[in-house]
């Protein structure tokens, strides 16, 4: 199953099923990671060009981004349910882009969500503590 679009160059993969993309993580004993973000965003930039996309090319996480204005395209939650990234987003509350959530397979959230981008010199720091709680919580 494709559950994700190829991403565009300075982005994370945009999914076309989060069901299908945190099986394929999980699968890895992996959470999927999911950002949302806002185009134009430079906290959105620096979280996806600093730390996700790295680890992303790296191997270390399955990650994707949702934009939080796209209502334009289709997307598949974790039930089957058809929806689009905003609307999957705002169910979510998840109301500042930046946002990190980490989910498993069925859609549970496995750890605390990062929220913005308050201390950048730490943020590794927290993106890695969520990791390790969410792989603990998968196995």
């Amino acid at each position: 199953m494709n559950a994700a679009k190829a991403p565009a160059a300075g982005h994370l993969p945009s999914p076309t099923s989060l069901r299908g993309a945190a099986q394929a993580a999980a699968a890895r004993g992996e959470p999927l990671v999911v950002m949302t973000t806002l185009v134009g965003c430079p906290y959105c930039d620096l979280v996806r060009d600093h730390h996700l996309l790295p680890m992303l090319r790296d191997g270390l996480v399955h990650a994707v981004e949702l934009d939080i204005r796209d209502r334009r395209s289709n997307l598949q939650g974790f039930a089957g349910e058809n929806t689009t990234p905003a609307d999957q987003v705002a169910l979510w509350k998840a109301r500042f882009a930046p946002t990190v959530l980490f989910f498993g397979p069925q859609g549970q959230e496995l750890a605390e969500r990062l929220v913005g981008m308050a201390v950048p010199d730490f943020y590794g720091e927290y993106l890695e503590a969520r990791l390790v709680q969410s792989r603990a919580k998968l196995k």
